[in-house]
């Protein structure tokens, strides 16, 4: 992976890009920020579920937990 900084020189307006390999600790806070999100998604995937199936067991029809879940 490469960090890619982009530079704007304000008075002159010239930009510049440069690019370089993350050091290991900019790769290992991307990683660990990638593994926080496949978590919260993961866990909004079990909430959803959850919630389906206390609202089927309470005798909701499909359409209404559909409806009320989205």
């Amino acid at each position: 992976m490469e960090k890619i900084e982009i530079n704007v020189d304000v008075i002159t307006g010239k930009v510049s890009q440069t690019s370089r390999p993350f050091t290991a600790e900019e790769l290992a806070t991307a990683q660990a920020i990638d593994a926080q999100q496949a978590q919260a998604k993961q866990a909004a995937k079990d909430a959803k579920a959850s919630a389906l199936a206390k609202l089927t067991a309470l005798g909701l029809t499909q359409a209404e937990v559909i409806a009320l879940l989205g």
